[in-house]
């Protein structure tokens, strides 16, 4: 069994803002999949499906950004997955926008829902994905990740959600260094 968490605020306030890029991107694997959100349990809205004959549950937490680790412990408990088996998909001020990184490891980088992950489960040992929305300009972090992205940004975001959801289900087939092989530098 896989999961696959996206992070992101529940709410129509926060739908199309940077940091619900994984909500966004998870959105798109879900379409990809034929899956809907339509149940929930460990504090998250939840699509289930199969992959090559293994089950996979797609999670949004609804806990708000913060507490994601909550939920992503919880679901992680319940089911006894692996933590290799865990992929989480999140915004990253680090990476430009519209850049792709997908990474096994490593700290939260100040993410604060990753951070969470990270606490809740006691270990960096978990896969992502990271799309980049950039650093503030003039805004500060905490206002600017709350923000919808500007046209000019939606034009470059808008496929590197897309390639998102493309390796997330590749990920689901061949793991995560087939994953990184394809799409880190692409």
């Amino acid at each position: 069994m896989k999961i696959v968490v996206g992070l992101g605020n529940p709410g129509p306030r926060y739908e199309t803002t940077r940091h619900n890029a994984g909500f966004l991107v998870l959105d798109l694997l879900a379409e990809r999949m034929h899956l809907d959100f339509t149940k929930q349990a460990h504090f998250s809205a939840i699509a289930e499906g199969r992959v090559l004959g293994e089950k996979v549950i797609l999670m949004k937490p609804q806990t708000y950004m913060n507490l994601s680790g909550k939920a992503v412990k919880d679901a992680v408990n319940f089911y006894k997955v692996d933590l290799t088996d865990l992929l989480v998909i999140y915004d990253d001020m680090d990476l430009d926008v519209g850049r792709l990184r997908i990474k096994q490891g490593g700290s939260g980088g100040g993410h604060k829902g990753m951070n969470s992950i990270i606490s809740n489960l006691s270990s960096q040992n978990i896969s992502r994905i990271k799309i980049g929305i950039g650093r503030p300009v003039l805004e500060q972090p905490a206002d600017y990740v709350t923000m919808p992205f500007t046209d000019e940004d939606w034009a470059l975001v808008k496929p590197a959600m897309e390639k998102g959801a493309e390796a997330a289900e590749f990920w689901l087939k061949e793991g995560i260094s087939a994953a990184m092989n394809k799409y880190n530098g692409t």
